[in-house]
C-alpha cells in the first residue's frame, strides 16, 4: 500500500506565493503518477499531475501560475504556486496513482489548507 503526507499550506495574500511538499511512504515502487487536487467545497479537482515519465498535467486555472515538480527521491513532489489568487483557496489534497497487479489505486493525504487574502 501506499500513503501520503502533505505540508506547506498557509495563509497568503493574493499575489504571494506558496510552495507545497508531499512525501508518499509503502510501496512506491507502485507509484505510476503523483499529483495535487483542491476541494472547496465539493468534489476535489485536478490541479497538476506528474507522471512517472515526467509527463505533467495542469488545471487551465492555474496554467503559467502554478508548477509541479518531483524531488531527488521520486516519492516527493512539490508544487510551486505563485502570482495566487482569492479563488486559490481551498484544502489541498496530494495523491499518489498506484498499481499493484492487479489492484490499480489512488492514495489520498489528509489535506492541507491554502488560504489567499485579499
Amino acid at each position: 500500500q501506499v500513503q501520503v503526507a502533505e505540508s506547506g499550506g498557509d495563509l497568503v495574500q493574493a499575489g504571494g506565493s506558496l510552495r507545497l511538499s508531499c512525501v508518499a511512504s509503502g510501496s512506491i515502487r507502485s507509484i505510476t503518477a503523483m499529483g495535487w487536487y483542491r476541494q472547496a467545497p465539493g468534489e476535489p479537482s485536478l490541479v497538476a499531475k506528474i507522471s512517472r515519465d515526467g509527463g505533467v498535467t495542469y488545471a487551465d486555472s492555474v496554467k503559467g501560475r502554478f508548477s509541479i515538480s518531483r524531488g531527488n527521491a521520486q516519492n516527493t513532489v512539490f508544487l510551486q504556486m505563485n502570482n495566487l489568487r482569492r479563488e486559490d483557496s481551498a484544502v489541498y489534497l496530494c495523491a499518489a496513482e498506484y498499481y499493484e497487479d492487479p489492484v490499480v489505486g489512488r492514495a489520498w493525504g489528509q489535506g492541507d489548507r491554502v488560504t489567499v487574502s485579499s
